[in-house]
């Protein structure tokens, strides 16, 4: 297929917007979609420009952040009242290319169906403590179910030993990541191939100013916090609940359903007041990572490691408009990346 900017379908516009309300590692927001106007298809892409080479030298978030948008494309689908046809990594030869979604036979709307779709624009990612009260148990076990459907499984951290082995493990990771000059610029977004505009990072109100004196150790996206060297505190109820989400292997088919588990979790907690805040720190360096899974997770792949709560506040990150990252597709030439105008 060969691309062109002409204007594609008021669906197709429809699924852009509503896969764009995805999260996404640092607010990167690497995809592209595109509108096979001649199926009525509609497809998700990497947008490898997008990928951030020293946090994710191997792409594993990027495809995550992917899947999560592909959910949010399902999502739309059976809002419309159709039945989403979904083929997974469509061209093994392409591996940017992650999923074709058709529409399927007419399928009314769930309840639960129409309660994610209107969630999908208050979803927002937390960073920061949580309030008090605490994540009903009856919720955790339905956010394990949602995993499950999913393909991978919704760990919840709860014991003591397990809880400060994990804290421990982020901080060291975020202590590397914050001596590292290079990667610093790239979580601020001020270097690399993802160099992003100040519209597109993550809006400084919603950083926290001590983001080491917590739990689980947050991000520095300021660039100003300094060392990490600090221990971690211990839990407390606004530490939120604890959880990491896994896979039973670690191929990109695996990354892929990783982002759809994740954001079908993420949609239905925020659905009952309850965001996530994320701390993949480790999950960004081999060594840590592989101790992890052997300490925590046993024969399952750690993917996401995050906190569930009820913030106070919430802020909302920017998202690139639909037409910044929807393309449209002729038959016969491999899809481009190449910017669309306006972008």
């Amino acid at each position: 297929m060969s691309v062109s900017y002409e204007s594609p379908s008021h669906a197709a516009f429809h699924l852009a917007r509503a896969a764009a309300f995805a999260p996404s590692l640092h607010n990167t927001q690497p995809w592209l979609f595109v509108a096979d106007d001649e199926s009525f298809g509609f497809e998700v892409h990497t947008d490898a420009g997008r990928r951030l080479p020293l946090t994710d030298p191997g792409g594993r978030e990027m495809v995550i952040s992917c899947g999560a948008a592909l959910f949010n494309t399902r999502v739309a689908v059976r809002h419309l009242g159709f039945r989403p046809a979904v083929s997974l990594l469509p061209e093994p030869g392409n591996p940017a290319f992650l999923a074709r979604v058709g529409w399927g036979a007419f399928l009314a709307a769930t309840r639960e169906v129409m309660l994610m779709e209107h969630t999908m624009a208050h979803r927002h990612t937390h960073r920061g403590q949580f309030e008090a009260e605490p994540v009903p148990p009856s919720l955790i076990d339905e956010l394990r179910d949602h995993a499950m459907a999913e393909g991978a499984l919704l760990h919840i951290v709860d014991h003591p030993e397990q809880l400060r082995l994990l804290a421990e493990t982020v901080r060291v990771a975020e202590a590397v990541h914050r001596a590292d000059a290079g990667h610093i610029a790239e979580v601020t977004g001020y270097s690399g191939p993802a160099r992003r505009s100040w519209l597109e990072r993550v809006p400084a109100e919603a950083c926290r100013r001590q983001p080491v004196r917590e739990l689980l150790a947050g991000r520095d996206y300021t660039g100003l916090a300094g060392g990490c060297d600090s221990r971690p505190r211990r839990w407390s109820p606004r530490t939120g609940t604890v959880a990491v989400l896994t896979t039973a292997h670690d191929t990109r088919l695996d990354w892929l359903r990783a982002g759809q588990a994740l954001q079908r979790v993420l949609l239905y907690a925020a659905a009952h007041r309850v965001m996530a805040a994320f701390h993949t720190q480790p999950l960004e360096l081999p060594e840590l990572r592989a101790e992890l899974q052997a300490r925590l997770t046993g024969d399952h792949f750690p993917q996401m490691i995050l906190r569930l709560g009820r913030p106070a506040h919430t802020w909302t990150t920017p998202r690139r408009p639909p037409a910044a990252v929807l393309l449209r597709s002729r038959p016969g030439r491999a899809v481009t990346t190449a910017t669309p105008a306006g972008r």
